[in-house]
């Protein structure tokens, strides 16, 4: 556990190299990025942890919000003693990441955002809502995961048996979040609003959209490309919203190409 900001946060640490903070998304805990943590850590130094309400670190009383999220994670990579990482963030993390970005330059090398957007548009606070109420009502956890996977894995995931595998990985997890954690964290995403400032954004970033995600939308990301200058936008064919479990071999390619690009400008 890492003492930053006024919290106790579970932080996983793997390899030598360039330093990488990951940002996890909406309930999930730093073991998401397990292909990542084993994929990527000969070539960097990868961090990984629980967001407030994720996972072993507590959830804080009172409202979240993406902007104190950020803080923590800007205060997490002073507190390990990291001048500067790149920053990848998905779904929920990749909102923290933009305000990591807006709020704490001089801590980011680069950014990834992978299934992100910028401010949420009538489909995405419908869906969201309709998860609040889910968390409360569905009959048990593994109904609430049955229905949430819809929107996060791809068809070809449920027919082979991939997202049963995830399923009961997380009714295994001794961690498990609360419903209360799931909905304040829940509200901060779905709140989430930068659009007007994306320009200020001046860290190189690539913006990581799935095809076939229905959480978050390829249009969704182009949004968020087309607002922080110089930024690309790459949709992955026939990903849905977590290509970075899915195919991880994939993902990790992308993004290390895109880090050791940014590496070798210096």
């Amino acid at each position: 556990m890492i003492n930053a900001n006024g919290a106790e946060f579970w932080v996983e640490r793997r390899g030598q190299g360039p330093d990488v903070l990951l940002i996890a998304g909406l309930g999930d805990p730093a073991e998401v990025w397990q292909a990542q943590l084993d994929g990527l850590s000969d070539r960097y130094r990868i961090t990984a942890f629980d967001n407030r309400g994720a996972g072993r670190t507590p959830l804080p009383e009172g409202p979240l919000s993406v902007p104190g999220m950020a803080d923590d994670a800007a205060a997490l990579l002073r507190a390990l003693d990291i001048p500067a990482a790149h920053i990848a963030g998905f779904s929920g993390g990749s909102l923290i990441a933009q305000e990591l970005a807006l709020g704490h330059p001089g801590l980011v090398r680069s950014l990834v955002l992978m299934s992100t957007w910028a401010r949420s548009d009538a489909y995405l606070r419908t869906m969201t809502g309709f998860w609040h109420w889910m968390a409360e009502r569905a009959p048990s956890e593994r109904a609430m995961l049955d229905a949430f996977y819809l929107w996060v894995y791809t068809p070809r995931a449920h027919a082979d048996g991939t997202v049963e595998g995830f399923i009961e990985e997380t009714l295994a997890f001794p961690h498990p979040q609360s419903t209360e954690a799931f909905q304040r964290q829940l509200e901060a995403f779905r709140t989430h609003d930068t659009l007007d400032r994306l320009a200020q954004i001046t860290a190189p970033t690539l913006v990581l959209a799935g095809e076939l995600d229905r959480a978050a939308p390829p249009r969704l990301g182009r949004v968020v490309a087309e607002g922080i200058p110089g930024a690309r936008f790459e949709v992955l064919p026939g990903e849905a919203h977590q290509p970075f479990q899915e195919v991880p071999d994939v993902f990790n390619a992308r993004v290390d190409a895109f880090w050791r690009e940014v590496e070798a400008r210096g």
